[in-house]
């Protein structure tokens, strides 16, 4: 079986496929199975409209309002509001990196990216996509819809590593706009203050929406291999240093011990779900064992 997506594998999708993601919590909408719902009952009744976006239904679009306004407008129906899932990716410079011949942490991401979208749309819930590094990228509105999915394939396609990380602000503002209880998932390398990222969590578990995170490093940033004289250049500001990786190692790992612990306590006492995603480690594996491990909990 072929896909036609280059981060959509049949050979992942075959290892998954008798897995599901469930949110814990109340979500709302109108739930067609998998999820509870603060309603009863179930509407197709008209609810909003929404600007037109990539990947939406060309079917949904009100050709009145476009007579009116001259704008593209889509028919929201409250049908639509099963489980939203909102995936946040980081696409900021340090997502580049790769220190062997393996994914780049922001290929790996794609990869986790397409097939998270998958399992939403296959169970039926509504599946968004935001990219960032110091402001937001592309930005498609949750849908469930196999053109939907498409054309989210199809984006990912094209991202490339951006600029600067300004991983707090953007969470703080995303935070603030997404007003409908649902599920956050977050694929970042999380190269920001962890205070300040933390404190953006916190907004949103502060709104109930619940939130999973995907810490992606390379397995390089975890381990510091490197042994001989060494020059070191920075993805995001483009500045260069030469060090002897001997004379800063324990140094290095003692921070980087202290940068994921931070993140992990925090997220455990936010009931945030963390996840490490060495991108050494096949993503099909780690979603699975994750998503298992959750099933059981």
């Amino acid at each position: 079986m072929s896909t036609g997506y280059r981060f959509l594998e049949p050979s992942a999708l075959a290892r998954v496929k008798n897995l599901s993601l469930v949110a814990r919590g109340v979500v709302e909408g109108f739930i067609s199975g998998l999820h509870s719902s603060p309603y009863k009952g179930f509407s197709a009744e008209f609810a909003e409209h929404r600007q037109y976006a990539a990947g939406d239904d060309p079917r949904r679009v009100d050709y009145r309002m476009l007579a009116r306004t001259d704008r593209l407008y889509v028919k929201q129906f409250e049908e639509e509001t099963n489980m939203r899932v909102q995936i946040l990716l980081d696409t900021s410079g340090s997502m580049g990196y790769r220190h062997e011949p393996r994914l780049t942490k922001l290929e790996y991401a794609c990869h986790l990216t397409a097939i998270l979208a998958y399992l939403m749309t296959r169970q039926q819930d509504s599946v968004g996509l935001m990219t960032f590094d110091t402001r937001i990228g592309l930005d498609m509105p949750a849908r469930s819809s196999p053109h939907h999915l498409g054309e989210m394939m199809r984006q990912l396609e094209q991202l490339t590593p951006g600029s600067t990380t300004n991983v707090a602000q953007t969470l703080h503002h995303l935070a603030g706009r997404l007003k409908r209880r649902g599920l956050i998932v977050l694929i970042s390398d999380l190269y920001d203050e962890p205070s300040d990222v933390i404190r953006a969590l916190h907004h949103f578990r502060h709104r109930r929406h619940e939130v999973i995170l995907f810490h992606v490093l390379d397995r390089a940033e975890t381990e510091f291999p490197f042994r001989d004289l060494t020059s070191f250049y920075d993805l995001e500001t483009g500045d260069r240093i030469q060090i002897e990786p001997l004379d800063v190692r324990d140094a290095y790992l003692e921070q980087v011990r202290e940068f994921i612990a931070a993140y992990r306590r925090a997220c455990a006492e936010m009931q945030v779900d963390y996840v490490a995603a060495d991108t050494s480690v096949p993503y099909d594996a780690m979603l699975s064992r994750y998503l298992a491990a959750r099933s059981r909990r």
